[in-house]
Formats: C-alpha cells, structure tokens, sequence
C-alpha cells in the first residue's frame, strides 16, 4: 500500500500543466482502480497566482478517510517561479505520511547555461527528533523541481513532434538530478467520468536517473487538444491494479 500512495504522489504533479491565465484553480480524484473494484482514494487541488514578478505554484493532495485508515497523506508542494517559461527560483515539498514527516527545499541558482540547487532534507528519525542534511544539485538548461517541470510541457508543439521524437528536461528532486522523457502517442478520444468524451493528446512520461535507471514505472497522460490543454485523465500502473487522476470539472 505504501508503493500505490508513492507513486500517487508521483502522478498528482501531472494536473498542473493546464494553467494559462494568473490565477487559475483545478481539483481531481485520485481512483485506484484493480479488476472491477474501483475506489476513490485522494483529492488534489492545485492553484497558481501572480508572485512579485513570476508566480507561485500550489499543490495540496490528501486521502480520503477510509484511505487515512490504510496510508494517511497530505503533500504540499510549492514552487516560487520567474514568469518567463517558469524557471523556478525556489521549491517546498512538505509531506505526512504515515505519521512521518518529511521536507525538501531547494534554492535555484543561474550562470549561463548551468544550474545549481542547494538542496536542504529535514525528516523525523524513529527517536521522533528531525534530522537535516544538504547537498548541491547541479544541471544544465532546462531544469525544473518536480512541480514547475509540468509548466514546461506547456510549450511542447505535440501536434508538430515527429513520430518517435521526444522532448526532455531535468528535475531537482529533493536529493538527486532526474530526467524526464516525454513522448507523443499521438490524438486519442478519452471518457471522463461523467461519461463526456473529449478530443485529446496521450502523453507518455518517464522518469530516469543517471545511468539511464528508470525512477518509477511510465505513467500515461490524456491532455486535451483544446485550450487551455486541461489533462484529463492520468494513469499509473501498480504491481495490483492502476491508478487514476480524473479531471473533476467545476
């Protein structure tokens, strides 16, 4: 149970890539779905608002209560970024899980071409104290933390990719450098849950580390071809079953 809300965690970061205008708010429902069970397990709402000169990037996700009984999780990941393209300036990642805590944070420095993230880890031991430790990340253009990334995906041209062409980009998690492979399978027709049916991109990511070590399984996304390019349906797949971020129109 504990690998299905980790990677849950992964996969709520996807819905952020709709934002267009200043000030925008999305809500979704994170379903684990195995066979014919299928089971509403968390809540993400995810906001952006004007910050001096750029923007600050919110997600809080949580389960539900009969969730909390298994796996309890509130995660809440904040990126302060420039306006132009989102470059991040500074990332939070705060999480409760399980009765653990957990927090990233990670300040973005630029020469050039070349990107530093100081990173700093706090996290609490099994004596109940919390332990700090640092280190620096480094990367070359582009580079994002795992929130501010999704914006980037925004200015992909996925209806002039090429087949098999893919786009890539770096991300600062709070320990180490990961890469990111987005490919284009091309239009498809996705269901949401209120049985609407809508014209859409399928995305698939994957998440490697160096060595070319792949970081999670690939998750599948459903982006829809009309503005504001609003992802629809998110899938993960688990060692037992899927899981599922829906959009939940307002």
């Amino acid at each position: 149970m504990k690998k299905i809300f980790f990677i849950l965690s992964a996969i709520f970061l996807f819905a952020t890539i709709s934002f267009a205008s200043e000030n925008e708010k999305l809500n979704y429902v994170v379903t684990y779905k195995w066979g014919l069970i299928q089971k509403d397990a968390g809540d993400v709402e995810i906001t952006k608002k004007p910050k001096g000169n750029g923007y600050e990037l919110r997600l809080v996700a949580k389960t539900k209560p009969w969730a909390d009984k298994i796996y309890k999780l509130r995660d809440t990941l904040v990126s302060v970024t420039e306006k132009e393209h989102y470059r991040p300036l500074h990332y939070t990642y705060i999480a409760h899980e399980k009765n653990k805590y957990r927090k990233d944070d990670i300040s973005f420095t630029y020469l050039g071409n070349a990107v530093k993230g100081k990173s700093e880890k706090y996290k609490d031991n099994k004596k109940g104290e919390i332990e700090h430790s640092s280190q620096v990340l480094e990367g070359t253009t582009p580079v994002y933390d795992m929130l501010s990334v999704y914006f980037f995906l925004r200015d992909i041209d996925y209806a002039n990719l090429k087949p098999g062409e893919t786009v890539k980009a770096t991300i600062f998690s709070g320990s180490k450098e990961e890469f990111l492979t987005v490919r284009c399978e091309g239009k498809e027709m996705v269901q949401l849950r209120d049985k609407s049916e809508h014209e859409a991109w399928h995305i698939l990511f994957k998440f490697t580390q160096k060595g070319g070590t792949k970081s999670s399984d690939d998750i599948n996304c459903w982006i829809s071809t009309k503005e504001p390019h609003i992802p629809l349906l998110i899938i993960g797949n688990l060692p037992i079953g899927q899981v599922r971020v829906n959009y939940q129109a307002p």
